[in-house]
């Protein structure tokens, strides 16, 4: 045989390469295994959570309220607006999700003057208890200056406690009735966040008993009015994490 007629002989008689074992291993590296637990990736991600909230979060926070408070409707011409102040305690599930008790009281002027010409004076005192969820809003994916501010929204309900007592009589009331609290707010860390400062807004809907009641006085003089509405306050925060 010739050297050409050699040279493709011995060709043909190399044994193929095994390329199919290695596109099994490249395709099994590479490849969507629709049968994959995640669970791990899960366990994994949800311990870094964790970690992360041990080490930036906060666990709870006491603090002092104290703002202005005032009405809307038929309250807001028959009660003054006026300071209101209180305490808080927060405790965080993680970063993102905690819930507030709050104690806020304050007392307002109450004054009308009835159809028939009588000046009505008094003193309104609210007082109200707080259960809310507070949410602080993801800041990632803004600007530095914003995400400092922690922004919040908040709700929940509250117990609400109001008595009047009216001057040169004898008259007193007291009641109870249940508000729901919907807010928002933010806070500026102090003190390499051992403290932050806070400004709070939250309107509270609340429905007392003499809603749709015609206020009438001591001496059955009827005034033609009904005494509708909710109230809100804005208050600066002043809090200690722990």
């Amino acid at each position: 045989l010739s050297d050409t007629e050699n040279k493709e002989s011995w060709e043909l008689e190399q044994p193929l390469p095994q390329l199919g074992s290695r596109w099994a291993q490249l395709d099994g590296d590479d490849s969507y295994d629709p049968f994959a637990d995640y669970s791990e990736f899960d366990e994994a991600s949800e311990e870094e959570a964790d970690i992360n909230f041990f080490r930036n979060g906060r666990f709870f926070t006491l603090g002092f309220i104290g703002g202005y408070q005032s009405f809307t409707e038929t309250l807001g011409q028959l009660y003054a607006s006026a300071p209101t102040y209180g305490l808080f305690i927060n405790y965080f599930f993680d970063l993102r999700f905690s819930m507030q008790l709050s104690f806020l009281t304050g007392e307002h002027l109450l004054q009308f003057i009835s159809p028939a010409g009588t000046n009505v004076r008094g003193t309104i005192s609210l007082t109200s208890i707080g259960f809310d969820l507070k949410y602080y809003i993801n800041t990632q994916n803004v600007t530095r200056g914003l995400a400092q501010f922690n922004p919040y929204l908040l709700g929940g309900f509250s117990q609400i406690y109001r008595s009047a007592t009216v001057s040169g009589t004898d008259a007193f009331s007291k009641e109870g009735a249940l508000g729901f609290d919907i807010g928002l707010g933010i806070e500026i860390p102090l003190l390499r966040n051992k403290m932050f400062l806070g400004l709070q807004g939250v309107y509270h809907l609340v429905s007392f008993k003499d809603e749709n009641s015609e206020i009438s006085l001591a001496n059955g003089e009827k005034t033609g009015i009904y005494p509708s509405g909710d109230f809100g306050n804005f208050a600066v925060v002043l809090g200690i994490n722990f």
